[in-house]
């Protein structure tokens, strides 16, 4: 044992706990402080209004009118929840939103999936032609109109079906998911499989899939918030009103003031638009609570998924 190791181990022996303390490079202690400044910064700007927003949706209707609410609700009430919750309107636009969202995010991942994998494989005969076209369409598209043409043609326009399969690929998610595949699943386990008498299909089924969970969970993400938050789609494609999704009710209780009919006693009008004032912040909660609430069951798959295809080997 040299000199060098000796001396260190001495010294680790006098101070077992922790050992010699490495002093930080002033630099790098001002730019960890700066970096940690802009992140609590950024932070605020994000949470604030949240905060905001759920104080104000638990606040009385004149507190918020008249400008006493800030991060505390003020004259706690939940009268604007029982109004968002007993419409009919809301109630079928929340069970049609969970229906695109599920539906629309088991469709998206089985496709997405099952372009991915093959583009994936360097025996695929073609993946870089078809991956060359799948780049383009990221590039240029037909337009609004020729794809309501198509959806037209197919028999889809006023079905839930217009919501579903129109946008079920994504082609970032299929960018994401043929890097994981390629790199992310050593090829060993492809050669053992084979050996073994397993089909490609068998392969992906019993040995890639339980292996991606980390990217089943942030293609399942992406796709769920895109599908919560569908509005355009739904304008352009949807006319029964028992299939407008939760963001189309919003927008005509909230913009286009649907909520109520008309009223000639001014207090009552008065009432209405105090009322009206507190609903949005109400609705902003309740259209948010699913995500929120998917979140943390995912959260872990999906730190581990957002680095996918950032390093290799």
């Amino acid at each position: 044992m040299s000199a060098l190791t000796t001396s260190a181990l001495s010294r680790l022996r006098r101070n077992p706990v922790a050992g010699e303390r490495i002093r930080e490079p002033f630099r790098d202690r001002v730019f960890v402080i700066v970096v940690t400044s802009m992140l609590a910064v950024i932070l605020a700007l994000v949470l604030l209004p949240l905060v905001y927003i759920v104080a104000s949706s638990f606040s009385s209707a004149g507190a918020v009118s008249s400008g006493k609410v800030s991060f505390w609700p003020v004259e706690f009430s939940l009268r604007a929840y029982e109004v968002a919750l007993s419409n009919p309107q809301v109630l079928q636009g929340y069970y049609n939103s969970l229906v695109y969202a599920v539906a629309g995010t088991v469709i998206s991942v089985t496709l997405t999936v099952a372009v991915a994998y093959p583009l994936s494989r360097r025996t695929f005969f073609g993946r870089n032609v078809l991956m060359t076209g799948l780049i383009f369409t990221m590039l240029f598209s037909g337009g609004l109109i020729p794809t309501y043409m198509v959806v037209q043609d197919l028999g889809m326009l006023n079905t839930r079906w217009a919501l579903l399969i129109p946008n079920a690929i994504g082609v970032w998610q299929v960018i994401i998911a043929r890097t994981f595949f390629a790199n992310g699943i050593p090829e060993e386990l492809h050669e053992a499989a084979t050996l073994d008498g397993a089909s490609e299909l068998r392969y992906l089924r019993s040995v890639v899939l339980p292996l991606s969970k980390p990217l089943l969970a942030v293609l399942a993400l992406m796709y769920v918030i895109f599908q919560w938050n569908t509005y355009f789609d739904a304008l352009i494609y949807l006319k029964d009103p028992d299939l407008y999704p939760l963001q189309i009710v919003l927008r005509n209780m909230l913009i286009l003031n649907t909520t109520n009919g008309g009223s000639t006693d001014l207090a009552q009008q008065l009432e209405q638009q105090q009322l009206a004032n507190v609903l949005k912040y109400a609705l902003i909660v309740v259209s948010s609570l699913p995500v929120l609430i998917i979140y943390p069951f995912i959260a872990r798959h999906f730190t581990k998924g957002v680095m996918v295809g950032a390093v290799k080997g």
